[in-house]
């Protein structure tokens, strides 16, 4: 099977299984599970191992448990948690693009935003968010070890890109951040309904981080609304058998057509990074769906008001990355200017 294909399947698979294992086992939030499923799978890498896996989950714990000492600081002292916050924000942004540790910066960024907004409301629901957290993980790689020997990767190791300058990374950082704070200023209002909000900022301020100005609106806000339109598409065929095994399989299908588009198996003129966003966006979106159907909420309203919510976040990042990047070229000119002044 050409490798393209096998990434693919991979992908599909184990996050298919992972929406059977995560909503089979009862979990608080059950869709945290195949979300980092794609998180820790999307890159074209073998799954860790089993001392790396150990290493992530204490990680992943100690990151976790910065967000439960946030959580009262932001009611006592609220500009200088806020400070910390921005700060933790930041690095997790560094070290995913500076480092390449992607999937242990996303979680760190759970940590610094979504753990303190539900701290600020209940330890009880930032207890159970951490444990999701963290036996999601496991649940992952548990995944991605049951899959990864079907569809492995080649034996040769892929050349690894250059990665961006120190200078490039600070300011790439310094974007995302940007775009992931009015999120979770917002979700402070209402952590338990605005959560799902700061998850999808997170992920959405890591795709703009690939993006450069001419490519942002499309890939921002197409992403999202392809997103929400497919979720709408699985909820649609879900109600035909409500069923988690029938949930599983129209996953698998889905991701399939996405994985493809993602790996190359479809040539189309967007970018992996498209295809991975709507992916967890759709993910996001019927999580939550599924959680406003077992309360027994108006899942269709709850969901306008969401997809709403998201496309406003896709708007902001979108206008985010055109002022931030005409403000910076500005300034390059200027600085330019200034240099061959001096010159002359």
């Amino acid at each position: 099977m050409p490798l393209a294909a096998r990434r693919t399947f991979r992908l599909a698979f184990t996050t298919s299984l992972a929406v059977a294992l995560g909503y089979g086992m009862g979990l608080a939030i059950p869709f945290i599970v195949p979300l980092l499923a794609v998180i820790l799978s999307a890159a074209p890498a073998p799954p860790p191992g089993p001392k790396k896996l150990l290493v992530l989950v204490v990680a992943v714990m100690f990151s976790l448990g910065i967000g439960i000492l946030l959580g009262p600081l932001l009611q006592s002292a609220p500009v200088p948690a806020l400070l910390i916050i921005a700060c933790g924000l930041f690095f997790s942004n560094r070290l995913a693009i500076a480092g390449g540790k992607v999937a242990p910066a996303t979680l760190l960024a759970f940590g610094f935003t979504v753990i303190p907004a539900a701290s600020s409301v209940s330890q009880a629901l930032a207890s159970a968010l951490i444990a999701s957290l963290v036996l999601g993980v496991v649940l992952a790689v548990l995944c991605q070890w049951l899959v990864y020997p079907f569809f492995p990767e080649d034996d040769a190791r892929a050349p690894v890109a250059a990665g961006p300058t120190p200078t490039e990374s600070g300011w790439l950082s310094l974007r995302a951040t940007l775009i992931v704070l009015p999120a979770f200023l917002l979700t402070l209002t209402n952590p338990a309904a605005y959560l799902p909000l700061t998850v999808k900022s997170i992920l959405l301020g890591r795709e703009a981080t690939q993006l450069n100005l001419r490519d942002a609106n499309s890939e921002i806000i197409g992403s999202t609304l392809l997103g929400g339109i497919l979720a709408i598409a699985v909820w649609v065929c879900l109600s035909l058998a409500v069923e988690l095994w029938f949930f599983a399989a129209w996953m698998l299908l889905f991701c399939l057509g996405l994985a493809s588009g993602a790996y190359g198996v479809v040539r189309t003129r967007f970018k992996a990074s498209f295809w991975i966003g709507t992916l967890t966006t759709m993910i996001i979106l019927l999580g939550a769906a599924v959680q406003d159907s077992a309360n027994g909420k108006d899942v269709y309203q709850a969901f306008a008001v969401r997809m709403a919510l998201f496309m406003a976040v896709a708007l902001y990042a979108s206008l985010a990355v055109a002022l931030l990047e005409t403000w910076r070229s500005g300034q390059l000119f200027k600085r330019r200017k200034t240099d061959l002044s001096g010159v002359g």
